[in-house]
């Protein structure tokens, strides 16, 4: 993406590759997700619109997301794995939107404690039977969510900031604020990337660190991250 990008700062920005590369969702699925789309049904065509409105629009013709709306993918996509239908997640999302005054509820620390009773909610207005046990019970919910979703996500005043995949005790860090949302090394600043290909070609940590003057256990999570977005 070229042209000027001082408008997204502090925002983030991703193509649809680099957010399938992060959040591990298919790029046609996240499309899908943030474009909308049509589908045939019983002979009739059907149109499905966006599941959320995204924070940014097109960067030079091509579907940019924000931050948040890479998290967001991260969500929905869990929401789905656990069967939970279209239907439910568009209305928990409308409840949370208007609950938390916020256009990515999901995104939010509420959520963390609010989000099982939205669900059970919803679920009893639609009758989603296969999901009663599961959203009804806290600790059920807490499973569904929690180990996958919210170790490593930082809030501040309720709001998310920052993503540390490697979890906060590592140095690896998704900052909207810092590189345009780049993963770097939180200390020094560093994409991951450029690290992790550098090792790649020389092999040999220690001289990497020395080059970008950086801490050899930054080099090492970076390479650990890369290689956990390879595989």
């Amino acid at each position: 993406m070229s042209g000027d990008l001082s408008p997204y700062l502090g925002v983030g920005i991703y193509g649809v590759a680099e957010a399938a590369r992060l959040t591990d969702v298919r790029a046609q699925r996240i499309r899908r997700w943030l474009e909308g789309y049509t589908f045939s049904c019983a002979g009739k065509l059907h149109a499905s619109p966006p599941v959320w409105r995204r924070q940014l629009p097109d960067v030079d013709g091509t579907l940019a997301l924000g931050f948040l709306d890479l998290i967001e993918v991260r969500f929905v996509d869990a929401f789905r794995r656990h069967g939970v239908t279209w239907r439910t997640i568009r209305r928990a999302a409308e409840r949370a939107r208007v609950l938390f005054d916020n256009e990515h509820p999901f995104c939010t620390e509420s959520f963390q404690t609010d989000g099982r009773s939205i669900f059970a909610e919803v679920i009893d207005e639609t009758g989603e039977t296969s999901l009663i046990d599961v959203v009804k019970s806290q600790y059920a919910f807490k499973r569904m969510l929690q180990p996958y979703l919210y170790i490593g996500l930082e809030f501040q005043a309720d709001q998310l900031v920052r993503w540390w995949p490697l979890g906060m005790r590592r140095r690896v860090v998704i900052d909207p604020r810092r590189a345009f949302g780049q993963p770097i090394v939180a200390k020094e600043g560093v994409p991951t990337a450029i690290l992790a290909g550098a090792v790649q070609l020389e092999q040999s940590v220690a001289e990497v660190a020395d080059w970008y003057e950086v801490d050899p256990r930054s080099v090492r999570d970076a390479v650990e991250f890369e290689e956990k977005l390879a595989a």
